[in-house]
């Protein structure tokens, strides 16, 4: 039910649903791009809800008790705590926080946002993939392009562990998308030649 709302609702606003989503996937990291509006958000959610896929977030675990926890958990929170265990001990890394999720939840669909801002930039935060290859799951690249009013799941990426290879084809993907503010978004351009 919830997923015809969502795509009638966005079929009223004009969009189309673009659905290379796999579902024999049970887990996976989720790129979210282009950032450069809070529309895109909204449309992002209603694309994955028609879809039927069931996003996850990690925010820091101080969100997840009251009087923030309930919402937090009902949007797809879950709580990360990079303290270390004991005293004298290392903080863990997020992207070890991140792939361990991975062990604990059978089906778990993180979703992430590594241009990290709605400004341009021209160097994307690449934690994403080291977690994909960490907990040994595939990327799928989400996207909202405005100018094609189109949006969805475009493609799953299986990386190869060969770095700069895998995110030249994450990047030649989202050089073709039309963000809401295109002054505003970039690819990665140590990965992508965009000229």
């Amino acid at each position: 039910m919830f997923e015809k709302t969502a795509e009638k609702s966005l079929n009223l606003m004009g969009w189309q649903i673009d659905n290379h989503w796999d579902f024999d996937i049970d887990q996976c990291v989720m790129i979210a791009a282009p950032h450069t509006s809070n529309w895109d958000a909204l449309y992002a959610r209603l694309a994955l809800k028609a879809l039927g896929v069931n996003v996850r977030i990690t925010i820091k675990d101080s969100y997840m008790k009251l009087p923030f926890g309930p919402f937090v958990r009902a949007m797809g929170g879950i709580g990360i705590n990079r303290r270390p265990k004991q005293a004298g001990e290392p903080r863990p890394s997020m992207v070890d926080l991140m792939a361990d999720l991975f062990k604990f939840h059978p089906k778990l669909v993180m979703l992430v946002t590594p241009e990290g801002t709605r400004a341009k930039q021209e160097k994307w935060k690449t934690g994403f993939y080291h977690v994909a290859i960490q907990a040994g799951v595939p990327i799928a690249l989400a996207y909202m392009d405005y100018a094609n009013k189109k949006t969805g799941v475009g493609k799953i990426v299986y990386p190869t562990g060969d770095y700069e290879k895998d995110m030249a084809e994450i990047m030649g993907f989202y050089a073709q998308i039309n963000a809401k503010f295109p002054e505003k978004f970039s690819v990665d351009t140590r990965y992508f030649d965009v000229n």
